[in-house]
Formats: structure tokens, sequence, C-alpha cells
């Protein structure tokens, strides 16, 4: 990336501190999806491309004090089948599936009967799966389930999208001058305003977008 493509990253993707704010989105994502399926636990994947590993982001249910951060080779078991394959995947018994990886589930404390997981797609981007694990077998898994796992993994996509955005934006300010940190600070102070100054913050970035431009 220019410099110029860099202030601009910093810029549009992140006021200081947005990580957090992304992370407790997925969080409530996770919380949400276990409860409207009454499962025993909820987790979201983050495909790292530059180090080609699953990435634990949220977790709710079993496993949620020890998981998150925890990494895993991006080909592991039926969530890298799905990030892979770009399909959902429902399983009622894992025992006897060939995709799901025992040694995995034994590594993270909690081995699984059942599971759904969805693929988190934006645009042409695999950012990630979801997993929905154990929800009570009351009858076989239908299509308004589907449909509805499928609401949750766009909202995770969008979600997961604004996380690696954030992460940009703060790598770019650890890896540059004070320059970027000015635009970032302006970034975050324009976040707070409201009515005219709004207005004049406003076309204030739209000038220096203009002057951005290749």
């Amino acid at each position: 990336m220019t410099g110029s493509d860099d202030l601009r990253a910093a810029v549009a993707a992140g006021v200081l501190g947005a990580e957090d704010s992304y992370r407790a989105l997925l969080g409530s994502i996770v919380e949400t999806a276990r409860a409207i399926f009454s499962a025993q636990a909820a987790s979201i994947f983050l495909l790292d491309e530059e180090t080609d590993e699953l990435v634990f982001e949220a977790v709710a249910g079993e496993g949620e004090d020890d998981l998150v951060g925890m990494r895993l080779p991006s080909g592991t078991g039926i969530a890298g089948w799905v990030v892979s394959s770009r399909q959902p995947l429902v399983i009622e018994d894992v025992s006897t599936d060939p995709r799901f990886g025992r040694e995995v589930a034994e590594a993270t404390g909690y081995m699984p009967k059942g599971l759904m997981a969805v693929p988190l797609l934006l645009e042409e981007r695999s950012l990630g799966v979801l997993e929905v694990l154990d929800r009570p077998q009351r009858s076989r898994f239908s299509l308004a389930e589907m449909e509805l796992l499928g609401l949750f993994a766009g909202q995770a996509a969008i979600a997961l999208d604004l996380l690696q955005r954030a992460r940009t934006a703060q790598a770019v300010l650890a890896g540059t001058g004070g320059e970027v940190a000015v635009v970032a600070r302006v970034a975050a102070a324009f976040d707070e305003l409201e009515g005219p100054r709004r207005d004049a913050g406003l076309r204030l970035l739209s000038a220096l977008d203009e002057v951005l431009r290749p």
C-alpha cells in the first residue's frame, strides 16, 4: 500500500479502540445464536490468511473462558471444511463424520455430539465460520433453522470485516509516523461531534479524501 492508501485506511476503518467494539459485537452474535437455538455453545472463527489459520474470535457457552485467541490450521476439522468449501453443514452425530477433528475437540476441552456450521462470506471473500454446537435434537434440522442461521452468518461476516479493518488501521498507526496518528485522532474526535460542528467535520473529511485520491 502507498502512504496515501495507508492514510485512507486509517481514516476509513478505524477510530482508535474500535476493535473492542467489534469484538463485543461478535460476542453478542454468538450469545444470541446460542440462546435462539438453545445450544450448548456457539463460536466464530476468523480465517487469518497471512498465517493460514482459523482463530477463535468469539465463543459463548462451553469453552468461552479459554478458547478466544486459540489458533488452528485452516484445514482443521469441520470448520476447515466449511471455510474452504463455502458450504453450510449440519451434522447430528459428529462421531460418524470423517471431517470431524476429534483431536482438536479434545484439545479445546469440549467434545460436541452435533453441530451446525456456516461460512461467513462477504462478497467474494470467505472470512471465517460460525458454529452452533449441540442444539436439542427435538426434530430434524429444518429449512427455517438454516435460514435463521444464515441471518446470523450475514451479521457475523460484517462484524468480522469491520474487525479486520480496525486491526489494519491499528497496524498502520503502529508502523508509520506521526502524520497518520494525527489523522486517526481527527477521525476519533469527529465521531463525537454534533450539529454544525459535525457538518463542518464532514466537509473537512470530504476535502481530505479529495486530496488523498490518486
